[in-house]
């Protein structure tokens, strides 16, 4: 799992830039490379890979019953590997500067040129000082790309690209940032390395799945039922402050499985709760959904809702989903039916909470019964 690299200046530095970038739908002129032959395959697919023998496949395809949506925004916004390769290299300050004006005319990003060289905001830059220009691949963002599509472009590991830059909550990427893509730009992905881009976890979605907005672009108001679907292009953003009452068991039934070190060694970042196939499963808390799909192999049909104060809980093998990526929820309201799709080993409720990008024992925060 990734981890929060705590420097706090670059989510300023984000925002501050982020209302004053241009809009940059397609790539500017200058001084930007031809793009090399895309590193993904041209229907948005995952390469083919081995699957674990020590996973029970026999529930992998089985179909999950889902309401009309919109394609996720990383398959929907496919983005083109045309990354600028940037020498190190010393720069002096000439009057005018701004640190925004540096990076558009170096290629790199903002937010690395700030940490190699201590920025913090304001950013201030004077005339004649000498700056750090870090080296390497910047991907300049455009509106509507999601950190995971841009991972499978470059069949890079988005945790890695996330620990590159140092992101930070809300992890939404703003068109006209530049991000440094990790590894060698003259080397080809290796077909290992560009499956293991295209898989997603948990972690992947919350960091990685929502679409960069344009400048000034506000994030969508939550629908409030799903025969209104929003498009991919559309920011959902999370209640700010969790609801009163905490949360509430999703199913009533056994905890077959819990939190944490498994016999085998596996880490569960959750819980699974034993209940016959079709059982409502109800929302934890009030919310808003941030995922429902089955893009998760492991998880068959799976659902995350964003509940503010950093909380999101997760509910997957589901069978059938009701609703859909961008929706109000309310604590208790029935949002899918249980199942044994993905990769259960009975038909069971898979049940997560988490802190901030934290998995936390579910049981902890739920009532006792």
């Amino acid at each position: 799992m990734m981890r929060r690299s705590g420097v706090a200046s670059l989510a300023s530095l984000t925002l501050a830039l982020a209302g004053c970038i241009p809009s940059v739908d397609a790539p500017p002129s200058g001084p930007y490379q031809p793009a090399p032959p895309p590193a993904y395959p041209a229907d948005d697919r995952p390469p083919p890979v081995e699957h674990d023998d020590d996973l029970p496949s026999r529930q992998a395809d089985q179909p999950v019953s889902m309401p009309r949506t919109a394609r996720p925004a990383w398959e929907a916004r496919p983005v083109t590997p045309d990354a600028k390769v940037v020498a190190d290299q010393r720069y002096t300050v000439a009057p005018g500067d701004s640190l925004r004006r540096i990076a558009e005319r170096t290629g790199a990003g903002a937010a690395a040129i700030a940490r190699a060289n201590g920025l913090v905001p304001p950013f201030p830059v004077r005339s004649g000082e000498q700056l750090v220009i870090p080296g390497g691949r910047y991907h300049l963002v455009r509106q509507g790309e999601t950190g995971i599509a841009i991972a499978r472009a470059y069949g890079v590991e988005w945790s890695r690209i996330v620990a590159a830059n140092a992101l930070q909550e809300p992890y939404i990427l703003a068109a006209g940032q530049r991000i440094l893509i990790p590894g060698d730009p003259g080397r080809a992905p290796s077909t290992a390395e560009r499956a293991a881009a295209f898989k997603l976890d948990i972690d992947d979605i919350l960091t990685g799945g929502e679409p960069a907005p344009a400048p000034r672009q506000a994030a969508a108001k939550p629908v409030a039922t799903p025969r209104r679907v929003l498009p991919p292009s559309a920011v959902v953003a999370a209640p700010a402050q969790l609801a009163r009452g905490g949360f509430l068991w999703p199913v009533d039934g056994a905890v077959v499985t819990r939190f944490g070190p498994g016999r085998s060694g596996e880490r569960n970042d959750g819980i699974k709760i034993a209940v016959p196939i079709g059982t409502p499963v109800r929302a934890a808390a009030d919310g808003v959904v941030a995922y429902a799909g089955d893009g998760i192999a492991a998880l068959g049909g799976l659902i995350i809702v964003k509940h503010g104060d950093g909380w999101t809980s997760v509910y997957g093998h589901a069978s059938k989903l009701l609703v859909q990526r961008g929706q109000s929820v309310k604590r208790g309201q029935t949002i899918a039916l249980s199942g044994d799709t993905g990769y259960a080993e009975r038909p069971e409720l898979h049940f997560e909470l988490r802190k901030g990008r934290t998995p936390v024992d579910p049981q902890s925060q739920l009532p006792r019964r």
